[in-house]
């Protein structure tokens, strides 16, 4: 999978099976698939929040590039970088 497959159209979502958790005994947000325990920072977490199957990659930007007041080049680059990342695992579809 190449960033170049993920359109402003896309809709990401997290895989059937695969769970975005809060475990409160390590404090901590985690990505829980079959087999696979992915530990995530509070950026990661916002990103994949916004992961419903609804919204657009295009929309997700925006909104997290005005929630952090960054600059929406820097914010796509990033997000598209964790959502591929996430793509290449199997964890995430479009």
């Amino acid at each position: 999978m190449t960033s170049e497959q993920i359109s402003e159209g896309s809709r990401p979502h997290l895989l059937r099976g695969v769970k975005l958790k809060n475990d409160q005994v390590r404090k901590t947000w985690v990505l829980l698939a079959p087999e696979r325990y992915l530990r995530l920072n509070a950026v990661s977490v916002d990103i994949l929040q916004h992961c419903d199957g609804v919204a657009a990659f295009s929309s997700i930007v925006d909104d997290l590039a005005k929630k952090y007041g960054a600059d929406r080049a820097l914010i796509e680059r990033d997000v598209r970088g964790l959502l591929v990342n996430l793509l290449e695992k199997r964890m995430l579809g479009l």
